[in-house]
């Protein structure tokens, strides 16, 4: 057998430029420049192979020597300790990029997009309950189309358009990781989806109030809860439940109440500041919320923040009622249509919907809030009780 350990620390700290064996293949190579480094030379396969082990300064002779021996037992199985190394390597750099990781990194990156952050959106709650429990842990490098399709392939038909966002915020999280250089399949997601086929799953619509049944509902509304009183300005309103649970008095000024852009649900891709006409009713309603305020905010919640989204809806639930409190943003705007002349553009804008093309809206340069402050005037009459009669709206052709 070889001798070896033929070299000692003041041995490899004084040597000569050269190349001076510790014997077992473990070699130490001085180069004229100062520098030093170890390497290993080992056959294998009927080839003399030499590999590096690193520099004298990083690596002492101690240390050298047990890497040598690693790589020769690696060598005794058979296997290039090269190929071994750059597999080990790659491997390595794969469990660095996990999909769970990559998802966390995408997400950050897109948050100033996103309307509050993205978390009131939820934007990564469909990724992180129904694609990372199961395939969080993969390299993203190596996620497929089958991987795709298997983990969305329970909820592709019962749940759709949960499914769909998860495809969609995964599709996103790949064109990250592509655009951090990684070697991912942009095209995975599409693939997935053939896979999958078209959904079988049939929307629903959120079931809405009749609009003629509203009053009867809002005089029921007669306790002055914190909830009843948000169910009240919600239908006022006809707003979403997130801008009216979020309801600050500083955003109010007078008889008109700015929601920030970030409780106003984004429109392709951006948020927008929304002017809302508040009728006397509203007004009303504001006026027996403020000494319930905490913070401004006129809906808190129990214990800290506002009432949740749900926490209106369960209040209808326990009423045994279908409807839920979405629903009379559609009660409203079927009340407009059947009940009054209400240009159409008015009406979507009160809905706070996107109207007209984008060079339409561009040369529109009005959010016709005083015929909305003369409609949401009338809806309120109706609310409490009015007649329900034909509202004649003045149209704005200009």
């Amino acid at each position: 057998m070889r001798a070896l350990h033929k070299l000692n620390a003041v041995k490899v700290r004084n040597a000569a430029p050269g190349k001076y064996s510790d014997g077992g293949g473990l070699w130490l190579y001085k180069r004229p420049d100062g520098g030093a480094q170890w390497f290993l030379r080992i056959s294998i396969h009927g080839r003399r192979r030499e590999m590096g082990l690193g520099g004298v300064q990083n690596v002492s002779l101690k240390e050298a020597r047990s890497e040598a021996e690693k790589w020769r037992s690696v060598a005794r199985q058979n296997k290039d300790p090269i190929k071994e190394r750059e597999k080990l390597r790659r491997e390595a750099a794969r469990a660095d990029h996990r999909l769970a990781d990559v998802a966390v990194e995408a997400f950050d990156a897109r948050k100033a997009e996103l309307k509050g952050d993205g978390k009131a959106g939820r934007w990564f709650s469909p990724l992180e309950l129904h694609v990372l429990p199961k395939l969080g842990r993969v390299p993203v490098e190596e996620i497929d189309q089958r991987d795709i399709k298997n983990t969305l392939a329970p909820i592709w038909h019962t749940k759709s358009d949960t499914a769909k966002k998860a495809m969609d915020r995964l599709k996103i999280v790949l064109r990250y990781a592509a655009a951090a250089g990684l070697d991912v399949d942009l095209q995975a997601t599409d693939k997935a989806r053939a896979l999958l086929g078209k959904s079988r799953h049939v929307s629903k619509r959120i079931p809405a109030l009749p609009w003629a049944e509203i009053p009867a509902f809002y005089d029921n509304l007669s306790d002055g809860t914190i909830t009843q009183l948000a169910l009240k300005l919600t239908i006022l309103t006809a707003l979403r439940s997130m801008p009216v649970r979020f309801a600050n008095l500083k955003d109010i000024d007078g008889d008109t109440w700015i929601i920030p852009a970030e409780f106003m649900k984004s429109q392709r891709g951006h948020e927008f500041e929304f002017r809302v006409p508040l009728s006397d009713e509203a007004l009303s309603v504001i006026e027996q919320a403020r000494p319930f305020a905490r913070d401004g905010f006129l809906f808190p919640s129990v214990r800290r923040g506002v009432i949740s989204d749900a926490t209106m809806s369960r209040y209808m639930e326990r009423l045994g009622m279908d409807a839920r409190p979405h629903g009379f943003r559609s009660s409203f705007r079927t009340w407009c249509a059947e009940a009054t002349d209400t240009p159409e553009q008015v009406a979507e804008t009160a809905l706070a919907h996107t109207v007209g093309s984008k060079v339409e809206r561009a040369y529109r340069r009005t959010d016709f809030l005083e015929q909305r402050r003369a409609l949401m005037q009338r809806w309120a009459d109706h609310v409490t009780g009015g007649t329900g009669h034909v509202v004649r709206m003045v149209r704005d052709d200009g």
